[in-house]
Order: C-alpha cells, then sequence, then structure tokens
C-alpha cells in the first residue's frame, strides 16, 4: 500500500462517479483520473467558467471519456438540490460518490441557508447531496461508494452543540476542526446505516495531509487585516516546506475510492511523517470522530436543517 499510485488504480470502465469541488485542485485531480481509468465522471463545480476550464482539462487527458458539468454550490442547498436532480435524471445508477469540495478558515460567512458556512458548506451541504442521490445510489446490483474527503484538522475539532453555528464565538480554525470532525462522524455513521438498512453502499473516508491548493489562500487570506496576513504568510512558508502536489493529495481519495479491498468505514491518509505528505494508507481517527452518540446527534440535526432524511432501509429492497 505504501507506494500506491495513480498507475494502480483499477479500471472504472463502466462505472459512474460524481465529483464535488471538481474545478480545480484534489477535485480536479479526482475526477481527472477516474476518467482516465475509464469512469463517466459527473463534475460538481461552483464556478461555470472554471467548471468549463476543469472540464477541458479531464477530456483533454482522457480522450475516450465523455466528463458531464454540472452546476454545484454547497453552500445553497437550493443548488445542491438541482444537482441531485440533473444527476437523477441522466444517469440510472451511481456508482460512487466523492464528497470532496470544501472551504477552510475564512472569517464568519454564513451560506445561502443561513448556515455558518464551514459546516454548511463542508459537512451539510454534502449530507443533503448524498441522501438525495441515494436512489441512485442503491439502484446497481454492485457495491457504491461514498468518499467522504476529511483532514488531519479534525483533530482539533469538537462538535460545539451548544454553538454549533459559532453566532456566540466563532475562531476559524477551530470551526474549521468541527466541519472536519463533522465529515468523519459522517462517513461513519453512514456506514453503520447502510449495514443495518442493507443499503449496499461502503461508505469510506479520505483525508489529503498537507497538499498544495487554492484553500491554502481562498479562505485563510479571506478578510484583510493582522490575521489574514499571518494566515497567509504561514501557509506559504509550510507549503515551501512541507507541501506536496495535488497530484499527490490526491492519491488518499482515489485509494479509498477504488482499491477493491477497501475496508468499510475506513479512513486514508498519507504515509509519511504526521500524515502530512507521501502515498496513501489506512490511518486511524480520533476518538470523538467514533461516537456514535455524537454521530447519531448530528444526523438527527442534519436531517432538520437540510430537510434532507436518509431512509431506513434500501429503497430498493426495503
Amino acid at each position: 500500500m505504501s507506494s500506491w499510485d495513480l498507475d494502480d488504480i483499477p479500471s472504472q470502465i463502466g462505472r459512474t462517479w460524481a465529483v464535488t469541488g471538481a474545478n480545480s485542485g484534489l477535485g480536479l485531480v479526482t475526477a481527472r483520473e477516474l476518467a482516465r481509468a475509464g469512469a463517466t465522471v459527473i463534475l460538481g463545480c461552483r464556478d461555470p467558467e472554471r467548471g468549463q476550464a476543469a472540464l477541458a482539462d479531464v477530456r483533454g487527458a482522457a480522450s475516450d471519456a465523455e466528463p458531464r458539468l454540472h452546476r454545484l454550490d454547497l453552500a445553497d442547498l437550493g443548488s445542491v438540490r438541482d444537482f441531485a436532480s440533473v444527476v437523477s435524471e441522466s444517469v440510472e445508477e451511481l456508482d460512487g460518490l466523492v464528497n470532496n469540495a470544501g472551504v477552510m478558515a475564512p472569517p464568519r460567512e454564513e451560506t445561502a441557508d443561513g448556515y455558518e458556512l464551514q459546516l454548511g458548506t463542508n459537512h451539510l451541504g454534502h449530507f443533503a447531496l448524498t441522501g438525495l442521490l441515494m436512489d441512485r445510489l442503491v439502484a446497481g446490483e454492485g457495491e457504491s461508494r461514498v468518499v467522504t474527503v476529511s483532514s488531519g484538522a479534525h483533530k482539533i475539532g469538537a462538535m460545539d452543540w451548544d454553538d454549533l453555528q459559532g453566532t456566540k464565538s466563532y475562531s476559524r480554525w477551530r470551526r474549521y476542526g468541527q466541519s472536519k470532525l463533522a465529515n468523519l462522524l459522517f462517513a461513519y455513521e453512514l456506514q453503520r446505516r447502510s449495514d443495518a438498512g442493507d443499503w449496499g453502499i461502503k461508505s469510506v473516508a479520505a483525508h489529503p495531509g498537507y497538499a498544495s491548493t487554492h484553500l491554502q489562500s481562498s479562505g485563510p487570506g479571506i478578510g484583510g487585516g493582522i490575521t489574514s496576513l499571518l494566515n497567509v504568510t504561514v501557509m506559504k512558508a509550510t507549503n515551501l516546506v512541507f507541501a506536496q502536489s495535488d497530484e499527490m493529495g490526491a492519491l488518499p481519495s482515489l485509494y479509498a475510492a477504488t482499491v477493491p479491498d477497501m475496508p468499510a468505514g475506513g479512513f486514508v491518509g498519507p504515509s509519511g511523517p504526521g500524515e502530512m505528505r507521501g502515498h496513501p494508507k489506512l490511518v486511524g481517527s480520533t476518538r470523538a470522530s467514533r461516537s456514535e452518540t455524537d454521530a447519531k446527534r448530528l444526523w438527527q440535526i442534519s436531517e432538520e436543517l437540510t430537510g434532507v432524511s436518509y431512509p431506513a432501509s434500501s429503497p430498493i429492497s426495503g
């Protein structure tokens, strides 16, 4: 496993994947490599212009591929519903979903639905999207796979149940950690519910380590002032010393998505020191991320906030 690379991705011919945040960085690499392996890939991109550039990139790398592009803003549940509707109308079966899109450490902002931006985008948007695509994810005879991209920052995260939206107190990095912890609570609970409801979904998680992408500047640098300046300065310095390429950063997601014997409920990250860089391997996560009590609580809250309810059993067999 320690030397697993892009050339080791098994054939994805005949499979259909949706990838969120596919316009650049990890999402673009993930979409491109799935297409190069033969998959039909649906790119979910917030910015249409950047999405068109990403679509051209994927087509250029995989000349036989037929990728598709649809607008998706995870910070707007209306956009999430529209994307899910278009996907459901265009495919009968969805073999996999990579919940990749995210924001990192911006000043406090709110989604179109009034939720704290990081929790709303990184967790609630993907929670809703996965639920809305359930009928397509369970439609096939084989196993479908949902990959949720978390972060090593989940280790600094804690679910602030008394102030989940950060209206009383807001720290950029603490709230980012909360959203990444929520990603893992969701991924693990999705697997438990898939097992209990016979959904036929394998839920797995991944994190990229420290990969150089647009996230390092697009979130921490927003807002101006000394805090934003310090964030950008630190990010530039750490990028030079620690960061790996977006191709390497996407390997854990691609491993989690495509390796046949990937364990259900598994978590993949880089194999190097501190899980900062390197080839993918199975990694552990915090006790907080494994709390079934917190996972069930978050699930219930997420259903209430998004208006998306998951079935008790497989929509096909239940």
